[in-house]
């Protein structure tokens, strides 16, 4: 998909291949994917959305742990990986399915449905049951 979901990749790869900390995992993806632009590597919607997934387990490899403290960019990432889980179709229309992680909330998505849809475009991402 985008460069925040290569990212979660990359860092999901790091984590499994070479022991790094999903926090540190992420800085070093994020830093190798925008090397010159310290803003895109701060940004904190697809941080928190990535590190809220590999919070609950649900990132294939990645064991729960505390790894953010964000409350709404980690919601909104479950809560979409549910949906996904309960209809794949979804990862067809980024737009509808942020809409429904939403519940009815207006807010511009930043990059967090790019992180659960690469993720789950990678089969990374791990369905509860």
């Amino acid at each position: 998909m985008g460069k925040y979901g290569d990212a979660a990749v990359k860092a999901t790869s790091l984590i499994r291949r070479a022991g790094y900390r999903p926090c540190d995992a992420w800085k070093t993806a994020t830093k190798r994917q925008f090397p010159t632009q310290k803003s895109a590597r701060e940004k904190g919607c697809p941080r928190a959305a990535y590190l809220g997934l590999c919070e609950e387990g649900i990132v294939c490899g990645v064991a729960r742990g505390n790894y953010t403290r964000s409350v709404l960019n980690k919601q909104y990432a479950l809560e979409a990986v549910q949906l996904l889980c309960s209809d794949p179709s979804l990862a067809s229309d980024k737009n509808r399915l942020w809409k429904k992680a939403l519940k009815g909330e207006d807010k511009v998505e930043n990059d967090q449905m790019d992180i659960v849809l690469t993720l789950w475009q990678n089969r990374l991402i791990k369905c509860k049951t």
